[in-house]
C-alpha cells in the first residue's frame, strides 16, 4: 500500500490508537454475477492493502443474494483473479452462509414493529416511493399487525406465494429526504435454485439488508466501498443497529475507478459478451481482470497503477494510457527483445552466397544485460515489413526505397536495387545487395545510414499470428447522443488480425510468455488460440506513449 497518507488510513489509525478496534478486518465482497474488472482491482488493492499495512486480515466474501444472476463460474473466476493479482484472503465466505441468521434478524425487525409484509407490486412500490422533491406515500399494508406480518413472512419462506406476490419491507420513514430510507424492500420471493443452497430457500434478502449483516457477523471493522453507496450508509447503520448486531462495522466510501475508452459496468460487459461483440469475458479488449491477463498485462503493472491512483473521494475518468504506462514500466526490464514481421515483404539479397546461413549475435534485452544474448540466422532471403518500403517516398522517409541504403538490425547494410511486382502492379519482392563490411558490431564507420529495419530470415522464420488492439469504446459517449446506447460507440476496428513471422528461437513459446517486438511493442502469447502449429500474439501495448504522470 502507498506510504502516503489518505483519509481511510487516517480513520483506521485513529480507531486503533483510541482503542475503538484492536485489529483491522476488511473484506472484498463481489457479487458472483460477472467477472471482475479493473475497477474491482482498485477495490481489492485498497481492502487487502490497508489490512496488510495494519497487520489485519481481509476476507473474500461472495455477496450471493440473487440466484437469478449468479453462477459458480463467476465464483471460480473471481477467486482466480484475486489470487493472480497477488492477494491471499483470510477466509472464503458466502452471504448464503448466513441466510438463516438473516431470516431471524428479519423476524426480530417484524417483532419490533420495524418491518412488515407488503402486498404492493414492484411498480406500485416504486410509484409510492415519491421523488427527490416529494415525500413517499405509505403503503396501505404498512399498518399490518406484527402477528399478521410474522404469519405471512413465514408463509413466504414456506413457498406459499409466487414471485412478486409479497415482499418484506423495513418500516423507517416514507417522508425521509433520503429515498433509501423510505421503507426499503429487504426480502423478496424468488423461486430459483441457488448455487450454494440449492432449493432450500425461495425468499432472498436484498443486498442493502444483507450486506451490513454480513459485515457485522464477520466482525468487519471497516467496510470500504465506492461513493455510489454513500446515500445507503444511513440504511446500513440502521440495519446493524435495529437488528441488534454485536459488532458495528463502519462504512467508508472512496471514489470508484472510471477509465476512458471502456465501460465499467458488469451489466454492460455481460451485454458485450452475450451479444457477441467480444470473444467472451476474457477478450483482451475487455477491462476484466481475465481479459487484461489474457492480453498480457501483469499483476505488478496493475498494482503499480492502483498505487498511483491512491485513495480519494473523487471518481473522474482516468486516461486508459495511464495503465499502459505502468505495463511498459513493468515489462521493459523483464521482456526479451525479439523481431517479428507482421506484414511480410520478401527481400532477396542477390550478392549473398546461396545456401549460406550465418548466425548473428543479438542482445536479449539491452536494458537488462544480464539476460544475455541470442543467435539469429541470416541468409539470402529475409522478410521485412511492407510499410518499410516505398517506391516513391516523401521527403524525410529514411527506410527502404529504390537506390537507398538502410541498416538491418543486428546484421548488415542493404541497398534496394530492383522492385518486383505482380500482374496487378503490387510490390511482391525486393532485390537488394548487402555490404559485407557493414556487419553489426564490426565497428564499421565508413558511412552512416538513417534507417534501421527489423527483419526475420525467410528460410527459418516461424509463421505467427498477431492480434492488434484498439480501444473497445469510442469516447464520444462522454456526451452520448439522445436515443443512443453505449453499443452505438463500440469500435468496429478494435481488433486487427495479421499473419506474419517470428524468429526461429521462439518456436517453443508458451502461453503468457511476453516479448518486446522491435518497433511494434510488447506482446504476449495468447492462451486461447495458440496451437502447436501456430503461436498467436496479443499486443499488450505499443512502445511509445504521450502519457505523462
Amino acid at each position: 500500500m502507498d506510504n502516503n497518507s489518505n483519509f481511510i488510513k487516517n480513520i483506521i489509525k485513529e480507531d486503533l490508537e483510541t482503542g475503538k478496534h484492536n485489529s483491522v478486518i476488511t473484506r472484498f465482497p463481489p457479487e458472483p454475477n460477472g467477472y471482475l474488472h479493473i475497477g474491482h482491482a482498485k477495490s481489492i488493492f485498497i481492502n487487502f492493502g490497508l489490512a496488510d499495512e495494519f497487520n489485519g486480515k481481509t476476507n473474500l466474501r461472495f455477496d450471493d443474494t440473487n440466484p437469478l444472476k449468479e453462477d459458480v463460474e463467476y465464483v471460480n473466476a473471481i477467486k482466480k483473479d484475486v489470487e493472480w493479482l497477488g492477494y491471499k484472503w483470510e477466509n472464503l465466505l458466502f452471504a448464503s452462509d448466513y441466510f438463516e441468521e438473516m431470516y431471524n434478524r428479519a423476524i426480530l425487525l417484524i417483532e419490533k414493529g420495524l418491518a412488515y409484509v407488503d402486498d404492493l407490486s414492484a411498480d406500485e412500490i416504486r410509484e409510492y416511493r415519491g421523488t427527490l422533491t416529494e415525500p413517499g406515500k405509505e403503503s396501505p399494508f404498512r399498518t399490518r399487525s406484527v402477528d399478521e406480518s410474522l404469519q405471512f413472512f413465514k408463509a413466504m419462506r414456506n413457498g406459499d406465494f409466487g414471485n412478486g406476490e409479497k415482499v418484506l419491507r423495513a418500516k423507517i420513514d416514507m417522508a425521509s429526504p433520503n429515498i433509501n430510507l423510505r421503507d426499503p424492500v429487504i426480502y423478496r420471493i424468488s423461486h430459483a435454485s441457488h448455487h450454494n443452497t440449492g432449493d432450500k430457500w425461495c425468499i432472498y434478502p436484498m443486498y442493502a439488508f444483507a450486506h451490513p449483516l454480513e459485515d457485522a457477523i464477520e466482525g468487519v471493522t471497516h467496510s470500504l466501498c465506492t461513493t455510489e453507496f454513500e446515500d445507503q450508509r444511513p440504511l446500513y447503520d440502521w440495519v446493524i443497529r435495529e437488528c441488534e448486531m454485536e459488532s458495528t462495522p463502519q462504512q467508508i466510501e472512496f471514489g470508484r475507478l472510471n477509465i476512458t475508452n471502456t465501460v465499467m459496468s458488469k451489466r454492460k460487459l455481460k451485454q458485450l459478451v452475450d451479444e457477441k461483440y467480444v470473444d467472451g469475458w476474457d477478450d483482451p479488449r475487455m477491462p476484466t481482470i481475465s481479459g487484461l491477463r489474457r492480453k498480457g498485462v501483469t499483476p505488478e503493472a496493475i498494482q503499480a497503477f492502483c498505487k498511483e491512483l491512491g485513495i480519494s473521494k473523487g471518481s473522474g475518468a482516468v486516461d486508459s494510457a495511464m495503465l499502459d504506462h505502468f505495463v511498459r514500466e513493468d515489462l521493459k526490464l523483464k521482456a526479451p527483445r525479439t523481431m517479428g514481421v507482421l506484414n511480410p515483404l520478401k527481400v532477396v539479397i542477390t550478392n549473398y552466397p546461396e545456401g549460406q546461413v550465418e548466425m548473428l549475435d543479438a542482445e536479449i534485452n539491452p536494458e537488462n544485460p544480464e539476460m544475455g544474448t541470442r543467435q539469429i540466422p541470416f541468409s539470402r532471403e529475409i522478410y521485412i515489413e511492407q510499410e518499410d518500403f516505398m517506391e516513391n517516398p516523401p521527403k524525410k522517409y529514411f527506410r527502404l526505397f529504390p537506390g537507398n541504403e538502410v541498416r538491418l538490425k543486428h546484421a548488415y547494410f542493404i541497398k534496394c536495387e530492383e522492385v518486383i511486382k505482380d500482374e496487378n502492379g503490387n510490390v511482391v519482392e525486393l532485390h537488394c545487395t548487402y555490404d559485407v563490411e557493414t556487419k553489426s558490431g564490426s565497428g564499421f564507420t565508413g558511412r552512416k545510414v538513417k534507417g534501421t529495419l527489423h527483419w526475420v530470415d525467410a528460410t527459418h522464420a516461424i509463421p505467427a499470428e498477431f492480434r492488434l488492439y484498439e480501444p473497445l469504446i469510442l469516447d464520444e459517449d462522454a456526451e452520448m447522443e439522445e436515443g443512443k446506447t453505449f453499443l452505438d460507440y463500440v469500435n468496429n476496428n478494435s481488433l486487427e488480425i495479421v499473419q506474419g513471422f517470428i524468429e526461429p528461437n521462439m518456436k517453443d513459446v508458451q502461453p503468457y510468455d511476453k516479448f518486446q517486438f522491435f518497433r511494434h511493442g510488447y506482446f504476449s502469447v495468447d492462451p486461447k488460440y495458440t496451437t502447436k502449429e501456430k503461436s498467436v500474439f496479443n499486443r499488450i501495448v505499443s512502445l511509445k506513449s504521450s502519457f505523462k504522470l
